[in-house]
């Protein structure tokens, strides 16, 4: 992950690709606006896993699907689950 200082100017100029680069490439991007730092553009990717904080038990249920092998299930995979728990709690 590499950091990469711009200008406002280029910032607005070249957003898609500063866009594109921030999520692809995994670059920051530290923009200044007359010489002074204002904002940093990262992609969301980076910032959930850098920045947001994720609850201790949401954690322990991650480590468990994973353990599980629950983490490479299918959509049609879980919605079957789904359904056979709820027909287990019917009877």
């Amino acid at each position: 992950m590499t950091t990469q200082s711009i200008d406002a100017l280029t910032a607005r100029t070249q957003f898609g690709d500063v866009m594109n680069k921030a999520e692809k490439n995994k670059t920051r991007f530290l923009v200044s606006r007359r010489g002074k730092p204002t904002v940093v553009i990262l992609s969301v990717a980076d910032y959930m896993k850098n920045f947001v904080k994720k609850s201790h038990f949401l954690v322990e249920i991650q480590k468990y699907a994973m353990r599980a092998g629950l983490d490479k299930m299918t959509d049609a995979e879980i919605n079957a689950e789904i359904q056979a728990v709820r027909r287990a709690n019917k009877k």
